[in-house]
């Protein structure tokens, strides 16, 4: 990486690499060099669409009505689950990475909280790796699909755009899940797993924490108020696809409001109405 790099141009050279052990190292590189302030901000350079992100040759991506759903309480379907979970860590990777790339003009604060991101879903990814390995798996060995970066890509044009729809709905979703698959996995004995999840759901909290944090910063300058905003956001973009249950003491730690939790609530009683 060249002393003449940009942060932005930095993030995308790991943005784009394929290896995922290589990612991680480059991310946690490029962290440390801009921690020491060796990569400038700079906003000159063309900012390119990145239909696909680098990703290994495997796992085969697929349609998610075409993956098979597979019970917990075979060690079979507790690798398929680990693989999930892997596939959407590393593409959390890449969702760190691209906001610093992308996402120009925003403080300083905003590209040091992405780069922790990336990192920790770095961490998260070779944790759930490490499991796979140990069953004689590797990430790649199962299909996945790719409706996170679709999403990343359909969020392409506007960092609040992005703070709300990326961390606030599909990261806090995680959330919502979390306890009820440690509950199932203990009950079938699989304490590794669980103390892995302990680790993801914690760091996951404080990344929801940062993109409430910026998604509200950007109303303020942009004189929106926040919650009607979220709201038309989640109408617009999500219509029909919000459900519960919710993990609201997960959520409202990470910077929830008991108002908005009342939103959600009231939204996933229409998406019932509109199922009925």
């Amino acid at each position: 990486m060249s002393h003449e790099s940009t942060i932005h141009q930095a993030a995308h050279v790991c943005l784009m690499e394929t290896d995922p052990s290589q990612k991680a190292a480059c991310v946690r590189r490029v962290q440390q060099s801009f921690a020491m302030g060796a990569l400038p901000l700079q906003d000159a350079d063309d900012i390119q669409p990145v239909p696909d992100p680098g990703r290994p040759a495997r796992p085969v991506l697929v349609d998610r009505r075409q993956l098979a759903t597979r019970g917990l309480g075979s060690l079979e379907g507790r690798l398929a689950l680990a693989h999930a979970l892997a596939h959407i860590e590393f593409n959390a990777i890449n969702i760190g990475l691209d906001a610093v790339y992308r996402f120009r003009g925003m403080p300083s604060a905003f590209y040091t909280d992405w780069l922790q991101v990336a990192f920790e879903e770095a961490e998260h990814f070779e944790l759930l790796r490490t499991y796979l390995n140990e069953h004689g798996k590797d990430y790649g060995d199962y299909p996945a699909h790719d409706d996170l970066w679709e999403m990343v890509r359909r969020t392409d044009d506007d960092v609040l755009l992005r703070m709300a729809l990326v961390p606030r709905v599909l990261e806090a979703r995680g959330l919502d899940v979390t306890p009820g698959l440690q509950r199932r996995l203990r009950a079938v004995g699989e304490t590794r797993l669980v103390d892995i999840l302990d680790v993801i759901y914690r760091e996951e909290m404080g990344h929801v924490r940062i993109g409430t944090h910026w998604f509200r910063h950007l109303c303020a300058e942009r004189g929106l108020e926040a919650r009607s905003t979220f709201r038309e956001l989640l109408n617009q973009y999500m219509s029909g696809r919000i459900r519960g249950p919710y993990d609201e003491l997960g959520r409202m730690h990470a910077g929830f409001t008991e108002e908005e939790m009342d939103d959600l609530r009231a939204m996933e009683k229409e998406t019932l109405g509109l199922l009925a």
